[in-house]
């Protein structure tokens, strides 16, 4: 898996329901887990969520939004194989409202 990838996941609690996310680790850097930007297709209005079309690239069924807001660091072994990807101008939006949420822009 690499960054950009969207795999899917199921976490227990709130967000148990398998659903789709996307890496969002570098992928220079390997671990035994992954970062991860959890996608919803409950869309709302947010600076800090960026839409996704449903497309064959995406894999996606629905118009999305990947939730920089809710960033899970996910062991490999609980992520599902990826299928489908976001595209390099995709991830640099991710990537600035990443930068907001976590503080290190205005």
């Amino acid at each position: 898996m690499k960054r950009g990838d969207i795999v899917t996941v199921a976490l227990s609690g709130d967000y148990g329901k398998p659903r789709p996310a996307v890496v969002v680790q570098n992928d220079k850097v390997s671990l035994d887990s992954l970062i991860l930007c959890l996608i919803t297709s409950d869309v709302k209005t947010s600076q800090f969520r960026v839409f996704v079309e449903p497309s064959k690239e995406t894999g996606l069924q629905k118009i999305s939004q990947v939730m920089t807001d809710k960033i899970m660091t996910i062991p490999k072994s609980k992520i599902g194989k990826p299928c489908g990807f976001l595209s390099a101008e995709k991830m640099k939006e991710i990537e600035k409202a990443l930068l907001l949420v976590l503080g290190f822009t205005d």
